[in-house]
Parts: structure tokens; sequence; C-alpha cells
């Protein structure tokens, strides 16, 4: 029987350290009660070396020289590069990185090609003036040029931040002029839904909206070869400012890293900004290797034989945490396309035909898949999958079952949990532990992650609020032009509880249930909750139940109050083609939720919906949408942000015509 990572990980610490590391929760314990030695061990495991003359001393301090949040401080004295790790792994065999089209386009970066590629491009930055500390900025889809820029830019020290090209340029330069890059990488378009979407003329505008750029680097998509004849966009002039990106790969040039210290920014990731300026969360060079290696090493079991695909995009966490794959030599995937074009199967042919082990996708993709009746278990041949990984909103019971029952019977799901705020995820699946439908499985190592009621009691069996009571390494280490760090306590700290402030304690803004098995229920944002009668319930609870309603695309409820104690809930849906929202099925979503959650749960009304407007990470607005549909004035919701802003519109106009507005 062959042997987990994290089961190797936790015999070979345990025998080293005296320790009985026995079974995930043993492990889990001493990992938050000794962080110290659980990170130092981790660093040890992977022969991470210090680089730049320092050295890692043997005492605790030199890991965890202050432990209290935020600001706890990680390896002081520590300097590093995040491209190091990876750069170890350049003498495997074939590809490092895969770049795939909705059409059918295919290329790749070998592991040989992969330091040279990293060089050119770093050499080609460096003659823009570009050093340690500087910022470039990415305007890409989902392809390996956005791997290489990201590298490039590390191994100098400078600062990498991304933007996907489904913004438009003044929501693009809405982040990443906050920045003020000196270099910005653009792509002419990309291919989405069959249809070529021309980025020239907006990668012109977002470009002159960013008034300290010293050059350009272009991605030229739309002159490759799988980009069909006749619907090719011309080549069209480049200024004396902008390089071709394929002759900055192509340089010959060494590639030298620059060390850093270990909380030295490596990127900048922005929120959804959906009711006011994107705030740029900023991680370490070290805290998102150390956490990225234990994530995707450890509790995702990968190394070098292993090929990584999450379905993402440049604007989403997952883009960063699906590089971490090159970490542990495993191959990564990147896909530009829509992930349901030409139909709902696209994706499992992708798993397919590149052998994909780990496949990371969403919750609308897999209901999506069942919705279309597929059964990708039978029709391909996915021998290599291992696990499926699925993020982005709470996975549904059903969900879980339909892929035991049409991908593989008894593969791992790992419904995973995280964030933006700490790039990584707080909890999910891991090898060996057994899988309950609607629950992620464990608490990641090194993530002290409780449940609290109102008065930061620690509850089991019990909705409450998501705490994060210890350090983790990868938390931000700040926010952009928050100096002195006050936006930063705002947002995860400075939040007053029934028995009063707690400083040092993260609080998430989730709803969720840890069970006494150590497994996690996610219930939904806890600033939108739903409070009817005082009983509070989760959003996702009822998500669950009426998207598994054959007819019913998407749901969105949401819980308004109005003058005088009233409440309004209503459930608004998008149907399947060819559905009605009829009486009969009203009154099946009501039953539904009758039956499976409790009267309580039942919506006041069932409205279908033209759409559900999301951030463009794909995360419901459900809270700027309650305050429209209050008829509040003061919410301001930037359109830039949003999905579908049009959407925005007839929820007022739903909210305008209320009894109460």
């Amino acid at each position: 029987m062959t042997t987990s990572a994290i089961e190797d990980f936790a015999a070979s610490v345990g025998a080293e350290r005296g320790l009985d590391l026995a079974g995930y929760e043993a492990l889990w314990q001493w990992s938050i009660e000794r962080p110290e030695q659980f990170w130092r061990d981790l660093w040890n495991r992977y022969a991470l070396t210090p680089s730049g003359g320092t050295a890692l001393g043997e005492s605790d301090e030199h890991v965890l020289a202050d432990p209290v949040m935020p600001g706890a401080r990680w390896f002081p004295g520590v300097s590093l590069n995040y491209v190091d790790q990876i750069l170890r792994h350049t003498g495997l065999p074939g590809a490092a990185i895969i770049g795939l089209t909705e059409d059918g386009g295919r290329t790749e970066i070998a592991w040989s090609e992969l330091a040279s590629q990293v060089a050119g491009v770093a050499a080609t930055l460096r003659e823009f003036g570009v050093g340690r500390g500087d910022r470039v900025v990415a305007y890409l889809p989902h392809v390996p040029e956005a791997v290489i820029a990201f590298l490039a830019t590390a191994s100098l020290g400078a600062v990498f931040s991304g933007c996907g090209q489904d913004y438009a340029p003044e929501g693009a330069a809405g982040r990443l002029a906050q920045l003020r890059p000196k270099v910005l990488v653009w792509a002419d378009g990309y291919r989405y839904g069959g249809k070529w979407i021309d980025k020239r003329s907006d990668s012109a505008e977002l470009a002159a909206l960013l008034p300290t750029l010293a050059g350009q680097l272009v991605v030229r998509i739309g002159d490759q070869q799988a980009q069909p004849s006749g619907d090719r966009p011309s080549g069209g002039e480049l200024s004396a400012a902008a390089i071709e990106f394929t002759a900055a790969a192509g340089r010959q040039a060494d590639l030298i890293t620059e060390p850093v210290p270990f909380d030295h920014p490596l990127w900048v990731l922005f929120s959804s900004g959906t009711t006011g300026k994107p705030k740029g969360i900023m991680h370490g060079h070290g805290g998102v290797l150390l956490e990225h290696l234990k994530a995707v090493g450890l509790q995702g079991d990968m190394d070098s034989g292993d090929v990584f695909f999450w379905q993402t995009a440049l604007s989403w966490m997952m883009w960063n945490y699906q590089v971490a794959g090159l970490l542990v030599g495993a191959r990564i995937v990147c896909y530009s396309g829509h992930p349901l074009y030409p139909d709902a199967d696209r994706l499992w042919q992708v798993v397919e035909s590149e052998k994909v082990s780990y496949f990371g996708t969403s919750p609308g993709q897999l209901q999506a898949s069942r919705k279309a009746n597929l059964n990708p278990g039978s029709d391909h041949e996915l021998g290599a999958l291992r696990t499926i990984g699925s993020t982005g909103s709470t996975l549904a019971a059903d969900l879980f079952v339909w892929i035991d029952e049409h991908v593989r019977q008894g593969i791992p799901v790992s419904s995973i949990s995280g964030g933006t705020d700490v790039v990584t995820a707080f909890a999910g699946g891991s090898p060996g532990i057994a899988v309950v439908a609607g629950e992620l499985s464990v608490r990641y190592l090194g993530v002290e992650l409780e449940s609290w009621s109102p008065d930061c009691t620690p509850l089991v069996g019990e909705v409450g609020e998501m705490v994060i009571t210890t350090a983790m390494p990868s938390m931000p280490v700040g926010f952009w032009d928050d100096p002195d760090g006050e936006r930063y306590r705002a947002a995860y700290f400075d939040h007053e509880w029934s028995d009063g402030p707690r400083p040092h304690v993260w609080r998430h803004g989730d709803w969720v249930t840890l069970t006494e098995r150590g497994s996690i229920v996610i219930h939904g944002r806890s600033d939108a909750t739903l409070n009817r009668n005082g009983i509070r319930m989760g959003s996702a609870d009822i998500y669950e139940v009426v998207e598994g309603i054959d007819q019913v695309s998407e749901g969105f409820v949401l819980g308004v109050d109005g003058p005088g104690g009233a409440y309004w809930m209503p459930l608004f849906v998008t149907l399947t083609p060819g559905s009605n929202l009829d009486d009969a099925l009203i009154a099946q979503i009501r039953s539904e939720i009758r039956a499976r959650l409790s009267p309580r749960h039942v919506p006041d009304e069932v409205i279908v919906a033209p759409g559900i407007p999301h951030t463009r990470t794909g995360k419901k607005l459900e809270v700027p949408v309650t305050a429209i549909l209050a008829g509040r004035s003061d919410v301001a919701v930037d359109p830039r942000s949003v999905d579908d802003p049009d959407l925005l519109g007839w929820f007022r106009e739903r909210g305008a015509e209320h009894s109460w507005i």
C-alpha cells in the first residue's frame, strides 16, 4: 500500500521528535500547539535553503519570533526567493506547463525550457527598469505566459499582480493602477464561448490608465496557428515601449534570483471591490512558499508524478494556488476559454486528454455536468484522476453523491474553503480521511479554526462564527497603501464580540459548524445571514436544496429588513433551458425546503430572475443586493466588479415594487 506524503511526514516527524502523531487529529493538534516545530519540520521536509548568506537558527524564535496577530513575525532574518524552489525541478522530463484553449489549441513549456524562458523575460523586465520592490502587472487570460511573467517578476524581487481580461479597462485599472506598475503584460485577445474576443484596444486603454509604465510585454494569442484562418485579428503595430513576449522569452540570459526577506511581498491580490475600492492584499515570498508546499504537497498529496489542473482565471486566488503545483514538480494545466463550451463535457475531455491526477473545479461546473446527465467515469478514460477539488462556493451534498455515482465510486472529493485573504485553504480534504457528503473533511495543518458563539465560546455541533486563533505564515504582510495597518486590522481583527473586543483573533465572516469528527460545514457568509424571527440560517443550506432541483439552474436567497421589524425573504431563481416557474415548480421548491430544512426556511416569494449577480470570481453578491432590495440609498456597488452589472438595476426595480418601499 502506498503511503501518502502526509502519512510519511507524520511518521518521520513522530520518530524524530519522539511523538505519537498517528492519526490526522493528533498531527493537526501538534501543528497548532507547536507551530514553530511544525513549520520548521515542513521546511526540512522540502529541504528549503535560505539564500543571500542567511541561515535558519535552531531556536523556536528563529521560526516564530512573535505569534501575535496581526503582524506575527515568521522566520526573521531569513532571506529566500519563491522561484528557487521551482528551479529545483527543471531537470525533470516532459512538460512543466500545458496551455489549452476551448477550441483545441495546445502549447507546452518543458521543464528544460522553463528556466531559460523565465530568464529571458526577467532580463527584459530588468531593461525596463524593474528591480526589487517594483511592480509588474498582467492583463491576461489563463495562459502559460502569465506563469512565466509571474516567475520572472518574482525572481527579481519585484511584485506581481494579475487581472483577467474579462475586466473592462477601467475595472482593471481600478486595481492595477493602485500599484503604480512599471510594466504591463497583456494579450491581444482570447477565445470564449466560440468567439474571438479582441482585447487590443482595451489593453491600449488600460496602458493609458497606468501612467507609471516604463514598458509593455505583448502576448500574441490571435496570431498563433491554433487560431482558425479567417477569424484571426491582424497583428497591429506596437509602441516603442512594447516588446513581443515570445522575443523576451527567447532571449539568452542567465537566471539569477534575488534573495529577499521572508516577508517581502511576492504578489498583490485584490478583494472583489463590489462595495468600495478593491483592497490590495500583499503576501510574502516565504509565507506563500511554506503554505503552498503544505497545501499542495501534504494535503493535496502531489509531487512530480502529478498533473494539476484547476479551472480558474488570473483574477482569482486559485490561479496563484495552482502555480504552487510547480513547487513540488507537478505539471500544471492552464485552460483559457468557457468551461462549458461547446458543452458541459469540455473539462472532462481535458481531464482525460492531459491525464490529470488532481482536477479542481467549481460547484457550478459539477452542477452543469449533473444536469446535462453526463457520465464522465464511463464516457472518458479517467484512470489518472486521483482527486477532485471544488471551491468558489459550498459544494452541495448531492454533488458529492453525483461524483461518486457518475465519476468513480470512492474517489476523494476535496471541497476546500479559504480565500484571497490567505491565498490558501483553511479546510478541505486530505489523504486517508473519509469524505462525508456536504462536509469539508478536516481543518488543514497549522490552521486553528474554531466556531465561536457571540460570547466567544468554542462550539461543536452548532452553528457559529468561523475564527482563526493562531497565526498562519500566509496571512497578509499588509494591505497596499495601508502604512499603519488600519485597513488590515479593520478587515479581520477590529470586531466587537458580546464580551468585548478580541483584537488578536481572525474573524473570517463565515457561519460554520465544526462537527465532533473535526469536519466543517459551511453555511454561508455571516454578513449575509438570514435571520427570520430570531432564527439564524445560512444561505448555503438553502442553495443545496434548491439547486438540486433539476429545473433550477441557480438560487439566490436574501433576507431584507424593513420598517417596524418587517422581514422579507425572497428566493430568486434562474432556470434550466425549457423550464418554467409555474405553480407546480414553486410548490416543489417550497416543499423541498420545508421537508429538508424547516418551515422557517421557506421563502416568502419565489421569483424567476434573468440572472444572478456575482463577483468576477463567482461569489454571489448577497450583501449589496440585500441592501439594494431594502431601498438603501447608500449602496455603492462598483459595476466593474460585477459579472453582469445590468442585473443590479433589475433587482433595484424588484425592491421598489415591494410593498414597504
